[in-house]
C-alpha cells in the first residue's frame, strides 16, 4: 500500500507541515539533522508524490503537452527528444500527440490539453492557425504556449528559427561552383510541411546564375522515404541532370533508391544533398552530403523557453536563430577542377 505523507512525519517525529516542506524544496530553516531524518525515511520506504493531490495544492501538474506533425518523421523524433531531455531534468512529463498535419486534428487535440490542466504546450505545425486561439501572447486561454512552426504564424515573441535560407544558397552555389548546371529540386508537397525558404533559395540560385530551368526539375511529394523515391523517379526523367537538392534526409534516401533504380551512380551520374543531418546521412552509402540543423537544440530550448514562461507567469519569450551547417560528404561530384573545404558553417 502507498505510504502518505503522514506516515512519513510520524516515522520522522516531525510534523506534515515539516515534511511538506522539505519535500518541495522549502525547508531551508529546518536543521540538516531533521532534513537528513525526513529524506531518510523517504528513501528507506521508496516514496513517491502523489503528482494529482500535488497539484490540487501546487496548481502545477508538472505535464506539458506536445504535438507534433508526424511521431514518425526523424526531424521531428529529435526534437520530442530534446524537449524530453530538459523537462525530464526539471520534473516534468510530456503528453505527446501526432496531428498527422491535420489542422483539425491540432484544434482538437489543443482543446483536449487546455482541459486537461497541463502546465504548457508546445505546438509543431506546419498551419496557419484559425481565429479560435490567440497566439499573439505566449499564453493561449492563461497557458503557457510556444509554437515551433518557423515563423509562420504572426506573434510577439516565441519564434524559434532556422538558417535555411542560407544553408540551401551555400549548398547550391556549392554545386554551381563545380560545375553543375541542371540542378533537380524535391520538395514537400502541397498541404505539408511547409520548407517555402528551401526552395526560395534554389530558385534565388537558378535566377542568380541563370542556370537552365524546366518545371519538370522541381517534383513534390511527402516529406519520407517514399516521397523521395516517387519525386525523384520523376525529376530523372531529365537525362541531363547531374544534381539533385533533396527537401530532407529522408527524401534524398528514397532519391537514393530511384537513382539506383535507373541505373546510375552516386555521385559518377548524380550528384546528392540533403537537409537535417539526420544520423543516418553518415551510413548511407555513399555517404550523404547535407545541411545539418539542431533539432535536439530546438526541442532543448523550446522546453527550456516554456517553463520559463511558466515560471513567470506568461512572460515574454525571446526568440531564437539557429545555425546551419553544409556538410560535403561522398554524395558529391566535381564537373570541374578540385576545391577543397568540406564544410560551411553559418553564425
Amino acid at each position: 500500500m502507498k505510504m502518505t505523507i503522514k506516515e512519513i512525519a510520524d516515522l520522522a517525529g516531525v510534523s506534515i507541515t515539516t515534511v511538506s516542506q522539505i519535500l518541495n524544496n522549502k525547508g531551508g530553516r529546518f536543521s540538516a539533522t531533521t532534513r537528513k531524518r525526513v529524506l531518510d525515511v523517504v528513501e528507506k520506504y521508496h516514496y513517491k508524490a502523489d503528482f494529482f493531490a500535488s497539484s490540487m495544492i501546487t496548481r502545477h501538474s508538472k505535464t506539458i503537452g506536445m504535438i507534433v506533425p508526424d511521431v514518425t518523421d526523424f526531424f521531428f523524433s529529435k526534437i520530442i527528444e530534446g524537449v524530453e531531455a530538459f523537462l525530464n531534468a526539471s520534473g516534468y512529463m510530456i503528453v505527446l500527440c501526432n496531428s498527422q498535419s491535420n489542422p483539425e486534428k491540432e484544434e482538437r487535440y489543443l482543446e483536449d490539453l487546455l482541459h486537461r490542466s497541463v502546465d504548457g504546450i508546445i505546438l509543431a505545425t506546419p498551419n496557419l492557425q484559425s481565429d479560435k486561439f490567440d497566439f499573439q501572447g505566449n499564453t493561449v486561454e492563461g497557458v503557457p504556449f510556444l509554437l515551433i512552426d518557423r515563423g509562420h504564424n504572426r506573434r510577439k515573441g516565441g519564434k524559434l528559427l532556422v538558417e535555411e535560407f542560407q544553408g540551401v544558397y551555400t549548398a547550391l552555389d556549392y554545386l554551381v561552383e563545380h560545375g553543375h548546371r541542371h540542378i533537380g529540386f524535391l520538395r514537400e508537397k502541397e498541404g505539408y510541411y511547409t520548407l517555402c525558404d528551401r526552395f526560395a533559395a534554389y530558385q534565388e540560385i537558378v535566377e542568380h546564375y541563370q542556370l537552365p530551368f524546366k518545371e519538370s526539375y522541381v517534383a513534390q511529394g511527402p516529406l519520407n522515404i517514399d516521397g523521395g523515391y516517387e519525386a525523384a523517379r520523376e525529376v530523372l526523367k531529365n537525362p541531363e541532370i547531374t544534381a539533385i537538392f533533396c527537401g530532407n534526409d529522408e527524401m534524398a534516401i528514397g532519391c537514393y533508391h530511384a537513382i539506383d533504380e535507373a541505373h546510375k551512380k552516386i555521385p559518377d551520374d548524380i550528384s546528392v544533398i540533403g537537409f537535417d543531418g539526420l544520423e543516418i546521412s553518415r551510413y548511407v552509402v555513399p555517404t550523404l552530403s547535407t545541411i545539418t540543423q539542431p533539432a535536439f537544440e530546438i526541442g532543448y530550448t523550446a522546453a527550456k523557453f516554456l517553463l520559463r514562461s511558466i515560471e513567470t507567469a506568461g512572460g515574454l519569450v525571446p526568440n531564437k536563430v539557429f545555425a546551419t551547417k553544409f556538410v560535403r560528404r561522398n554524395s558529391i561530384k566535381s564537373l570541374t577542377a578540385s576545391k577543397t573545404g568540406d564544410t560551411i558553417l553559418f553564425k
